[in-house]
């Protein structure tokens, strides 16, 4: 299996290597008939398509793929979650066709089921992320008639390639297309440049850029994992050639359109950069980003730091970064801010966006976490909550024998259930994990402790959800 898989990634960079810059074309089409206005590109140059379908541009020497963006309206075929919207380029092909079909609902309205982090080391780790996938397809199935589709914001794997065959086969049991970006875990190491790290990644999954359609919606996936070629060292960085497809990319895209942008490192986890500082998990180039989609509606979907957090840097551009399905490494159900186990849920409806967090094994209306008093060894004599899906328009309250006291006040500290399972360390079997401070935390002091005691908490889109303390 190892072995196979280094051929075919190394088969592909060969191939790549020995097609020299030349002239292609082809055809999009839905049941034979061509379709106008598609965006297909090798990675490096952006073309659309004409009335008829056709499209002819010049391929660049260091192209690797021919893919297109697939509309609004239409799908790609889809093999076990992958979707197949792109070839990879042949030193004697000079045509590459593109067959997608008619999306059978109104993509104007879907639905995004967004993941990060499964970071599989093992085949016991598949086996308990097979078991989980069951909350990922029922909550799917409450969605009737609505495109979902699923998002993997990387690090499908931990440095362990010879799962990637294996996880494909489980993740088919979501019956969605998955559209996934590279994360700093699935690169391959040993290679002398950035360039070999995401060569074993395109040879299951292809591209590691591109974007698609849905609705008013437009999505963009990229690899922001700079392998820098020393043991497994990397940092969060967008190079040149990205940065240069993505502008290519949203001149095609209506200015009023919803853009969501897809990668693994994390753009920046503060409401500014920090000054004069590299930061190996955010991205030490995202002011770059932040001004390709200036003007624009957009938010940043990302993953890798296995904690869950929102930043708002202005009124229309958002970082959502998602905590990991592994958990604490598979090891307990909550990740070291506590977070559970779960995944990120986007209802799109035209250029409306709302999101929650899905825990998994849990309903939808769980979101928080409520302690009594003396559950924290931070703020013994307080009541807490861990509100892990929090921002800047939520409001925590808590109520003391059925009267409103006000807000709880918002803390960086550890979550008590996140720190009593770290301190397991026969549990978590690594001496290096721990708990990890969040800001998402709030804390009361209660008048009698002994009393009825809630936690109320309103999210910014005016749902509300009420957990009790004590009697």
């Amino acid at each position: 299996m190892k072995m196979k898989m280094f051929v075919a990634a190394a088969a592909l960079l060969a191939s790549a290597m020995a097609w020299g810059g030349n002239a292609i074309g082809g055809r999009v089409t839905c049941d034979g008939r061509g379709i106008a206005g598609v965006m297909v590109t090798d990675g490096y140059e952006c073309v659309t398509t004409g009335n008829d379908g056709r499209y002819n541009m010049e391929l660049d020497g260091d192209a690797r793929f021919v893919y297109v963006t697939v509309p609004s309206g239409y799908l790609p075929r889809v093999e076990k979650t992958v979707p197949l919207f792109y070839y990879p380029v042949e030193a004697a092909r000079t045509q590459y066709d593109f067959e997608l079909r008619r999306n059978p609902v109104d993509d104007t309205r879907h639905v995004a089921m967004v993941q990060a982090d499964v970071q599989l080391t093992s085949q016991d780790d598949l086996a308990t992320y097979k078991g989980l996938l069951k909350d990922v397809v029922d909550y799917a199935d409450s969605y009737k008639g609505r495109d979902v589709f699923g998002i993997d914001l990387g690090d499908i794997v931990g440095d362990t390639p010879s799962l990637f065959e294996p996880y494909i086969d489980v993740a088919a049991a979501m019956k969605m297309p998955v559209w996934r970006a590279i994360g700093n875990h699935d690169m391959t190491y040993g290679g002398r440049t950035y360039e070999y790290s995401y060569s074993t990644f395109e040879s299951y999954f292809g591209p590691i850029y591109y974007s698609f359609n849905k609705g008013k919606a437009h999505y963009i996936v990229l690899n922001n994992n700079f392998y820098v070629n020393r043991d497994y060292q990397y940092i969060g960085y967008i190079d040149e050639r990205t940065f240069r497809w993505i502008e290519k990319d949203l001149a095609l895209v209506p200015s009023d359109n919803l853009i969501f942008v897809i990668m693994h490192i994390p753009g920046c986890l503060t409401k500014e950069l920090k000054w004069n500082t590299l930061i190996q998990d955010e991205t030490s180039n995202i002011a770059g980003l932040w001004q390709l989609l200036e003007g624009r509606n957009a938010h940043l979907l990302t993953g890798h730091t296995h904690f869950n957090w929102n930043v708002c840097f202005n009124e229309s551009l958002m970082e959502h970064n998602t905590a990991a399905v592994c958990g604490i490494w598979w090891k307990a159900p909550v990740c070291m801010d506590g977070t559970p186990q779960g995944y990120g849920v986007y209802e799109v409806n035209g250029t409306d966006v709302k999101w929650h967090y899905k825990s998994m094994g849990y309903d939808a209306d769980y979101q928080f976490r409520a302690y009594p008093v003396g559950a924290s060894t931070e703020y013994p004599g307080d009541i807490i909550a861990n509100v892990w899906n929090w921002d800047e328009l939520w409001k925590v309250e808590w109520i003391e024998n059925g009267k409103v006291m006000g807000e709880m006040t918002r803390f960086e500290g550890y979550d008590p259930m996140a720190s009593e399972i770290c301190a397991d360390k026969e549990r978590v079997q690594y001496e290096w994990i721990s708990p990890i401070k969040t800001p998402h935390m709030f804390r009361a002091t209660p008048h009698d402790a002994a009393a009825k005691i809630e936690v109320r908490v309103t999210d910014r889109f005016g749902n509300v959800y009420v957990q009790k303390i004590g009697k």
